[in-house]
């Protein structure tokens, strides 16, 4: 074609309107696309939950046993003070936005009065028969503005129907829509896979459950082994593996199988299905309350945090009510002792004030200093190369920290796969994973000029929304101050 033509063609097609405009000078420079799979609305607002509690109450706890028979007379359920206010008390204590109550536990004893079996609150003397466990407490969290959440247990060593896979499955979902239906608005259903090896053998229909939650409570998040929204961490000792991968292959996953916790506890970077961890925990050795046993001290209860909420996990602390329908006052003193704690260290950002540089910036809109500046939507997106890091520059004077804290922009998916953290040029810390949060306890506090954070993302560019420097009380009594440029303090 001539050179005359092409200026012909090019005239027709100014003409017909078909040439696309430039780029707006000083438009934003767009996001990144997401690395799938990514987390709905709902399990954002779970992660950022944090910290959230756990009720037991139960036959057990008049029995003095940690697994009951079945066969329990509910007469022996007699809480004469329960008093479901005072359970949110402990909550608010520990700074919980969610209560979970067990409405049955593998005994088969209802604590509200069920329509399908006789094993309930309405056969005990408590409130002359009449009283609803669920209700009360259902009610009371609202009162306090605290969201609920019910567990109802598979595994039942009291209905007859049990090991008859249609009779028993039907059974439990009819029960089911009676805790989904009667007590409002539910933020969080528990499923426990967990039964005896020796149990009978049993054929649970989860999926129908599971969408029969998604039916009448469609906001709810569905715990579980496998999920689908939250899945259990592999233990019950509050603490996920240094690795912690939100994403998991659910078709990997049977609910309540052996042999799968440490697939649970670590995940898997190459997940299909966005499932993070709930770490449980009892604040004291038992799920049940017994006379003879006591809190954990706050030593204890931090150490959870750090390696739960520390690693990119929800902590679910358990507290039992005792036999008069209470929690123990020492227990409540103990919890509000760890919320001031965890208050009194991440209160105060030691990192405010300073300034941040990055091994690069995708534009205005993801810069360096969106890591500092205390927001969950904003963060700081570099362009694709092959190292990232990104370094804040302290004010002269600035105090000592021992506590390192990160936390990735996880509304686009989760991408640092390794890390390293440097203090004026000295590695102090480093790990694997980040999401959510990851805390970084350092063997000593320092006081340094410049904090550098080094990250290995193959899954995508890391997208960081903050980094925080925090000093804890509580470790400082381990060793002596120092600084790491080698000038005593």
């Amino acid at each position: 074609m001539g050179g005359a033509s092409l200026l012909h063609l090019a005239s027709a097609v100014v003409a017909a309107g078909l040439v696309f405009p430039a780029v707006a000078v000083g438009a934003p420079e767009p996001p990144p696309l997401p690395v799938l799979p990514i987390p709905t609305a709902a399990q954002l607002r779970w992660q950022r939950r944090e910290v959230i509690m756990f009720f037991h109450l139960g036959m057990n706890t008049f029995t003095d046993s940690e697994l009951g028979t079945g066969a329990e007379d509910p007469a022996l359920f007699a809480p004469a003070a329960l008093n479901a206010s005072q359970w949110m008390d402990a909550a608010a204590a520990a700074g919980a936005s969610l209560a979970i109550l067990v409405a049955k536990h593998h005994d088969g004893f209802c604590l509200w009065p069920s329509a399908y079996t006789a094993h309930s609150v309405h056969a005990s003397p408590w409130r002359g028969g009449a009283g609803d466990v669920v209700r009360e407490f259902a009610a009371a969290a609202r009162a306090r503005g605290v969201d609920a959440g019910l567990y109802l247990s598979p595994w039942d060593l009291h209905d007859q129907r049990y090991g008859r896979e249609v009779a028993y499955n039907e059974y439990y979902l009819a029960q089911l829509h009676e805790i989904l239906t009667g007590y409002g608005s539910l933020s969080e259903i528990w499923f426990d896979g967990h039964k005896d090896k020796n149990a009978t053998n049993m054929t649970y229909h989860f999926q129908e459950w599971f969408q029969t939650v998604r039916q009448l409570q469609s906001s709810s998040i569905i715990f579980s082994d496998a999920g689908p929204d939250v899945r259990w961490v592999g233990n019950e000792d509050g603490f996920v593996g240094t690795t912690c991968w939100s994403t998991v292959n659910r078709s990997m996953i049977t609910i309540g199988a052996t042999g799968i916790e440490n697939y649970l506890n670590n995940g898997d970077p190459w997940g299909a299905d966005w499932v993070p961890p709930e770490c449980d925990v009892t604040i004291r050795p038992g799920w049940f309350w017994h006379k003879n046993e006591t809190a954990k001290t706050l030593s204890q209860l931090l150490n959870i945090y750090y390696t739960s909420v520390g690693r990119n996990c929800v902590l679910l602390l358990n507290a039992p009510p005792n036999t008069t329908g209470l929690v123990e006052d020492a227990d409540i003193a103990r919890l509000r002792e760890f919320r001031a704690a965890v208050t009194r260290i991440f209160g105060t950002d030691l990192a405010e004030g300073s300034t941040a540089r990055a091994s690069s910036e995708r534009g205005g809109g993801f810069a360096a200093g969106n890591v500092l500046d205390g927001r969950d939507d904003t963060y700081w997106a570099p362009m694709a190369e092959d190292g990232y890091w990104v370094e804040l520059r302290r004010p002269a004077g600035a105090r000592a920290f021992n506590v390192v804290r990160i936390q990735e922009h996880v509304a686009l998916g989760q991408r640092v796969e390794r890390h390293e953290v440097y203090v004026d040029g000295v590695a102090v810390a480093s790990g694997t994973t980040v999401g959510h949060k990851r805390l970084h306890r350092l063997a000593r506090p320092v006081v340094g000029r410049t904090v550098k954070i080094w990250f290995a993302a193959r899954r995508g560019p890391p997208l960081v929304s903050a980094v925080g420097l925090h000093l804890d009380p509580h470790e400082t009594t381990r060793a002596p101050q120092y600084k790491l440029n080698g000038i005593a303090p």
